[in-house]
């Protein structure tokens, strides 16, 4: 099953997650198909907190791709941010 779920990077105790494309058989951290956005819970000041490509999400959601947990809730909160 394909799933859009988030692929931590960054430093020790400075987190950066890549949101991607995967099989749901691979690592957290391993190979994906393709990088749709980003999400940076520790950004200050005017950096960018949240980068979602919505019409590559739509087109990997037509296609049957399963968000994760935390990727629907961020995908929510992306869409009330872009409608206020």
């Amino acid at each position: 099953m394909v799933v859009i779920r988030l692929a931590r990077g960054g430093a020790k105790k400075r987190p950066f997650y890549n949101m991607v494309v995967t099989d749901s058989r691979n690592r957290r951290d391993g190979r994906f198909v393709e990088r749709i956005g980003f999400y940076n819970p520790v950004a200050s000041g005017n950096a960018e907190k949240l980068r979602i490509s919505v019409d590559r999400l739509a087109y990997w959601q037509s296609n049957g791709a399963q968000l994760s947990p935390t990727v629907a809730r961020l995908v929510k909160q992306s869409a009330a941010q872009q409608a206020a």
